[in-house]
């Protein structure tokens, strides 16, 4: 491995360490390095302990999560569909995801295991949804943005329809739909984790075959590799880190988008580097938003989801404007 690249990693992994460190120390009651200490060896026998314990450690947690899922998930959907304008919230991912999430509230299912196999499935019939789209049409990079674009606000409308009807779902429902980590807990958590690192892993041991499925399928075919079985393969791998990580932080934007795309500026496309520095890096610009949304208006918390569309909505038209609309055939 390149000496750079290394440091690179080594220097996104301590970062993110620090940003989560910082999380579990500040917010509306701070905590000491030595109170966190006695918390995670005495438990929740005090106030700080019952802080560390029931909201900044699931919270921090939950951050770590949600940006490692989405940043591994955007850059896999970038890989499989060779369009680097590509991600779970602008494909509609996303609002598959939140849609099926709706749909369990609506229906009084507030189980953690079922609110994320739902999402995991919302999100899969998003994708599912895009994919088909492109190819029944031959349809270009750009056009595929804006498929995605269309069904995301086609399934977004469908959940606003679903807590218009029924009320109880839009008290449920609306933190969830701007995106945020206030009412993390662990049995919402717990359920999602395991999908999340399940797919992180897959993701991971599959690094070569992403490599040889970026290349194109025709090439990708000449090589030997069975573009029938792993593209599917990779699309679900995407929609369940998606999924999970919707199904307890909401409707978060641009995550997907935007860390994939620095991290190919800073060690290039190579999966290997890529994959795990998108991990680490989404787990670290999430925590760092998260924090800034709990302390730029304290006490009064900021929603995250706000803070990073208004960060990334500029970034993407960035991103647009310097590849003047994109290219080549989906």
């Amino acid at each position: 491995m390149d000496k750079r690249k290394t440091v690179i990693l080594i220097a996104a992994a301590v970062l993110t360490a620090a940003a989560a460190l910082l999380s579990l120390l500040l917010g509306a009651a701070g905590l000491s390095l030595r109170q966190i200490w006695q918390a995670v060896c005495l438990g929740p026998q005090n106030a700080a302990g019952r802080i560390f314990w029931y909201a900044r450690l699931p919270r921090t947690a939950a951050c770590l999560l949600s940006g490692a899922a989405l940043a591994v998930s955007g850059a896999v959907i970038q890989a499989v569909l060779h369009n680097q304008l590509a991600s779970p919230g602008i494909l509609g991912v996303n609002s598959g995801a939140g849609l099926a999430v709706t749909v369990c509230c609506a229906c009084g299912v507030l189980s953690g295991w079922a609110v994320a196999a739902a999402a995991f499935g919302g999100a899969v019939l998003a994708v599912l949804l895009v994919v088909f789209a492109a190819r029944k049409t031959g349809a270009s990079r750009t056009t595929v943005i804006l498929g995605g674009v269309a069904i995301g606000g086609f399934l977004s409308a469908l959940s606003e329809a679903i807590s218009t009807l029924v009320p109880e779902t839009a008290m449920l429902t609306g933190s969830f739909r701007v995106g945020g980590f206030g009412s993390v807990s662990h049995l919402r958590l717990i359920p999602a984790a395991v999908l999340i690192l399940v797919g992180l892993a897959a993701v991971l041991l599959l690094t070569n075959e992403l490599d040889v499925l970026s290349l194109g399928e025709q090439t990708a075919g000449s090589l030997g590799l069975s573009v029938k079985t792993v593209r599917p393969l990779f699309l679900i791998l995407a929609a369940m880190l998606a999924g999970a990580s919707v199904s307890f932080a909401g409707l978060l934007g641009f995550v997907g988008l935007l860390v994939p795309h620095m991290g190919r500026k800073l060690v290039g496309g190579e999966s290997r580097l890529l994959i795990p520095l998108c991990a680490i890096g989404g787990a670290g610009f999430v925590t760092l938003c998260d924090l800034a949304a709990r302390l730029i208006f304290a006490p009064h918390e900021f929603p995250v989801g706000i803070l990073m569309s208004v960060i990334g909505g500029p970034c993407f038209l960035l991103l647009l404007i310097r590849r003047k609309g994109g290219a080549g055939r989906a």
